[in-house]
């Protein structure tokens, strides 16, 4: 403990913890300030409770005592992060000459372990130029392998680790396979071995006994845990792949067999979740799984698994020459509106080449029709991505509509014109590319069209619940923010404050929530639905339809606002409530079927008024 400190101490002027944490900030003691990073203390005034450090990445800074006890951690004068505010020449000419030492003395400092990320953070413009930093770089992780002394991972954002030097570096890969909980542990011990083989060079026993030992843990954890299963199964595999004296035992689980026991949607929910390269190895072992039928078996798949599952299907298939499978299925699904949005988007993107054969005027029907859906629906957007591409594309929605007639052309415009999921100037953007492509479509935006658009027809009760939205938002959501901006503000720097970013991201989203609302209850105009012609199907109708078997049933045809597909309330904009809109008795309509996922024809059999 510093004399100064002590005899404050001593005289019981300050308890004896808070006096060992003053002594770390004695003059010539390093310290760690996360926006700041290391410093060394250069002077304090006990009687004014004031210190002053030298920080790496900002002038010296006199602070008082009390926060600096708060907002540094003490580290010592060997650490590397200490050495780089008072030994950075040193730093620097041992990057040079022992990047590997240079390395391991930075992990020792970081507990043993660090991202790449991480690393480059640290070294990169400071004790390594960052123009030179990539190329050092790469040569740094050649001499790390080769000295074994640290584990370096393929990705980046995975951490180096720094091994047990009373271990051979394949004793202490095979030790952190067998101290891994979770399949997770063993997955990520398994890559590592696969990066580094060379290690058990001499050690073959030792590999061959951890190999064999993965299929027990395989069979206990399938059933709960299939997409990991599948996953640790991949990385078995890579690790064979790699050591030329390994095989697999004739005996041993193989991915092919997991495979063969999964019904089509939860191989692609358990899938999805796995990085690209994992997935690519268990769709390769599809047609050992399910021979002849393997085709039909994966494109099951191929629209459940999300925007990585699709990208490497459609490779596989590309390099297998198995696109016309993949367009039958693709066509069928369009049809039906049955495909997900990350298959639309990879026909959008792959127009020119590999799904030239699907891209139709059916892809903008579905498209439209997905994100009604999801901005009708409750829960997290699943569509944003669509969107986006959508918007962005310059030439997509000119490439759709080019291969459309003109009354196609002028139905898929006013249904985007309708459609409640685009802002009115994203809607006068898209529409200029549509007339550009079409300029048939151009009478939409002038007359009773720009009319119709602009008008929203609800029920009262819908309206009055936007309009209690509206006020909340506006009276209590937006100043309480307000005041959690001020207070998350006051808590210091606001780079490491997540309370601020959050507060603020929560800010665009009301004031964008409230931009939304104003727009929808201006362009409302409240109905109770009294009075509705029925002599046709109209808004404020009570429609009985049937379907081609003959079922009946009975839909409650309302406002913009008032969908409940429970209760049988459809909203004039939905996909089915459009369908109907200006039908008779007796007329038929094709719309989507929730039950089956595909296609149905309804008969419209009765109409009559509705009376709320």
């Amino acid at each position: 403990m510093h004399s100064d400190v002590a005899r404050l101490v001593e005289a019981g002027r300050i308890p004896k913890p808070v006096g060992e944490r003053l002594t770390q900030l004695s003059p010539g003691s390093f310290c760690l300030h996360k926006s700041w990073g290391a410093g060394k203390v250069i002077d304090w005034d006990l009687p004014s409770k004031k210190v002053t450090i030298d920080f790496e990445r900002s002038a010296a800074q006199t602070m008082e005592l009390q926060f600096a006890i708060q907002k540094t951690e003490w580290i010592p004068a060997d650490d590397f992060r200490a050495k780089k505010v008072e030994q950075l020449e040193e730093l620097r000419a041992l990057a040079k000459k022992d990047p590997v030492e240079l390395v391991v003395h930075l992990l020792e400092s970081h507990g043993g372990s660090m991202t790449g990320d991480a690393l480059e953070k640290e070294l990169s413009g400071a004790v390594i130029s960052a123009d030179d930093f990539r190329k050092w770089w790469d040569n740094a992780k050649k001499a790390l392998r080769e000295s074994r002394r640290v584990v370096v991972p393929q990705k980046r954002t995975e951490a180096l680790m720094l091994r047990d030097g009373d271990r051979t570096p394949a004793q202490a890969m095979v030790a952190d396979f067998e101290a891994a909980r979770d399949l997770k542990g063993m997955i990520k011990a398994l890559e590592s071995i696969a990066a580094d083989i060379r290690a058990f060079d001499a050690d073959l026993d030792a590999l061959k006994k951890l190999v064999s030992d993965i299929d027990e843990g395989v069979r206990k954890s399938a059933r709960v845990q299939l997409g990991q299963s599948l996953q640790l199964l991949a990385a078995r595999d890579e690790v064979i792949g790699n050591c030329k004296a390994l095989e697999l035992d004739p005996t041993a689980v193989r991915i092919s067999d997991m495979l063969q026991t999964v019904e089509a949607q939860r191989l692609a929910d358990e899938i999805g979740q796995l990085p690209s390269i994992r997935q690519r190895t268990i769709y390769e072992a599809f047609p050992a799984a399910f021979g002849d039928g393997w085709l039909e078996r994966i494109v099951q798949v191929f629209d459940r698994v999300g925007a990585r599952g699709v990208t490497e299907i459609a490779r596989l298939l590309v390099e297998r020459n198995e696109i016309p499978a993949l367009s039958i299925h693709l066509r069928s699904a369009i049809a039906r509106r049955a495909l997900g949005p990350d298959a639309l988007i990879w026909i959008c993107r792959e127009r020119s080449n590999a799904s030239q054969d699907v891209f139709s005027p059916e892809v903008g029907a579905s498209i439209l029709n997905l994100l009604e859906n999801d901005h009708l629906a409750d829960g997290p957007r699943k569509t944003s991505r669509l969107q986006t591409l959508l918007t962005e594309d310059k030439k997509l929605l000119s490439d759709l509509v080019s291969i459309m007639d003109v009354n196609e052309a002028r139905n898929f415009a006013r249904r985007m014109l309708e459609c409640a999921v685009f802002g009115e100037l994203e809607k006068k953007s898209l529409m200029a590319r549509v007339i550009k492509a079409k300029p048939e479509t151009g009478e939409l935006v002038s007359g009773e069209s720009s009319k119709r658009e602009e008008e929203l027809l609800v029920s009262w009760d819908s309206l009055e619940r936007k309009k209690a939205e509206l006020d909340d938002i506006i009276r209590n959501r937006i100043p309480q923010n307000t005041r959690d901006i001020s207070v998350a503000r006051e808590s210091g720097d606001l780079s490491e404050n997540f309370e601020y970013k959050s507060a603020k991201d929560h800010q665009k989203y009301l004031n964008n929530r409230k931009t939304e609302l104003q727009k929808e209850v201006n362009r409302a105009r409240g109905t109770d639905f009294k009075g509705a012609d029925a002599s046709f199907a109209n808004i404020g109708t009570i429609l009985t339809v049937a379907n081609a078997e003959g079922k009946e049933s009975t839909y409650y045809l309302l406002g913009a606002w008032d969908s409940d597909p429970e209760k049988g309330h459809l909203s004039y904009l939905s996909e089915l409530g459009a369908a109907f809109l200006g039908r008779k008795v007796g007329e038929t309509v094709e719309a989507h079927d929730p039950a089956t996922d595909g296609r149905q024809t309804l008969t419209l059999l009765a109409i009559k008024p509705y009376n709320p």
